[in-house]
């Protein structure tokens, strides 16, 4: 997941040195349609990886293989549905995601190749979920490696070498998935895995459906919900700061993203232990699971708290050298970012629910750091504070969301305690509504 983040870093990086600030802030508009279209993969890959994990647990190598194939089917419709009507109204999507004169049409040069290569956008996330789940983390981890690493080879190529400004990160990019996917797809016809392609899985099936759908829904509605939160934050900030502001967030959400993606990726590495030992009955080492995770990804998050306050300016430096950016970027890590050694905790804990299947509590705990405490926060504080309200916003809403987390899993983990082995595990939609 580390190297993941890579794809949109390296992109900023790129076009921040060598096209200027105005395509940082073109690029930082453009993110957030980019993270819709990756919230439908998510809503598909999350689900199968985990409904996967569980059907081996369970010895259910049949619905797990029956699983595989759904998850392709499902990626194809859904990623076709999404480029066809992101396609049709493209410029005012952008505009209403913060687009102004100056950065629109370079947002939408980006965003117009990455839909058209959604198809294997979606296939390289959904079915890297599914090759985690399956005892392949290894051939997960260097289908993502592959893909980054040829992206960093063909930005300088395409935005440097061929002048292409923002239209070569998004070329370079979305061949670069192409490529992963290819390698995934070998992997998953080698008829000597547990799970792999071949007839009688290509069916789309309901109750698989339904149950991936059920189980995904978390992780979607956290791609939205961020996206919302970004499509507001931005916004705010073009009323109170201009498109300097903008790009100063993206510099912000960019730095952060790679600790992030971390975390992101030690919960994808806890779920499918966590799936698999829930479905076996064994909660002591589901609990274990949940408690190394914790640990790390506050290690994780602890360190952006630090370098964000004690070197904000070098931070920012990596993205820009324009001082009006540099003062900007660096003032607003300090805020945003003043509290951010307790988001791990608070991120492992709504995909700990997630992994057992209990997808409402799962979808309570994503919305309320990125819709219900903070949406409001960022509409009111800029009233008094103007653009420190924006950045103050972010802070006290993860403080809030961490201690509602914290509430919600010493009961399930008092549950774990009282029942041990004897706790029973609910069954289909049954779980997931619990």
């Amino acid at each position: 997941m580390t190297a993941s983040s890579l794809y949109n870093i390296v992109d900023s990086i790129f076009i921040g040195q060598f096209v200027g600030p105005l395509a940082l802030g073109a690029l930082t508009v453009a993110k957030p349609f980019m993270d819709v279209c990756a919230a439908f993969g998510s809503l598909i890959g999350v689900g199968a990886g985990t409904l996967v994990a569980i059907k081996l647990g369970e010895q259910d190598i049949s619905s797990a293989e029956k699983v595989l194939g759904n998850v392709i089917l499902l990626n194809v419709i859904l990623s076709v549905i999404v480029t066809i009507l992101g396609i049709i109204f493209l410029d005012p999507i952008l505009l209403a995601f913060g687009a102004s004169d100056a950065t629109l049409q370079m947002a939408h040069d980006y965003m117009f190749i990455i839909l058209i290569g959604n198809i294997p956008t979606h296939l390289y996330f959904g079915l890297n979920n599914v090759l985690r789940s399956s005892g392949h983390p290894n051939e997960a981890m260097i289908a993502t490696i592959t893909a980054v690493t040829i992206n960093i080879i063909l930005d300088p190529i395409f935005i440097i070498w061929l002048h292409m400004g923002v239209r070569g990160a998004a070329i370079a990019t979305v061949i670069s998935q192409c490529i992963a996917v290819i390698w995934q797809f070998i992997i998953f016809f080698r008829k000597d895995e547990v799970i792999h392609f071949h007839r009688g899985i290509w069916r789309l099936e309901w109750p698989i459906t339904r149950d991936v759908i059920a189980i995904g829904l978390s992780p979607f509605l956290m791609n939205l919900a961020h996206c919302l939160v970004v499509v507001i934050i931005n916004n705010q900030l073009m009323v109170y700061g201009g498109d300097m502001a903008i790009a100063a967030y993206g510099v912000i959400n960019r730095f952060t993203f790679v600790f992030a993606m971390i975390v992101m990726g030690l919960n994808q590495g806890m779920q499918p232990i966590v799936g698999y030992n829930y479905g076996a009955r064994q909660y002591n080492r589901v609990t274990r699971a949940f408690q190394l995770t914790a640990i790390c990804a506050t290690i994780v998050t602890s360190l952006v708290f630090i370098l964000s306050e004690a070197c904000p300016v070098w931070m920012a430096r990596v993205f820009t050298n324009d001082p009006d950016l540099l003062s900007i970027s660096a003032h607003a890590l300090r805020i945003a970012n003043c509290a951010f050694f307790i988001v791990g905790f608070q991120m492992v804990t709504g995909n700990f629910f997630t992994s057992l299947g209990m997808a409402k509590k799962a979808i309570f705990l994503s919305l309320t750091r990125q819709v219900l405490f903070l949406v409001p926060l960022i509409l009111l504080l800029p009233s008094f504070w103007g653009i420190t309200g924006v950045w103050a916003a972010i802070p006290i809403s993860d403080t809030i969301s961490a201690v509602t987390a914290l509430i919600m899993l010493r009961y399930q983990m008092q549950r774990f305690r009282d029942y041990g082995d004897e706790l029973p595990i609910q069954s289909n939609m049954e779980k997931y509504s619990s």
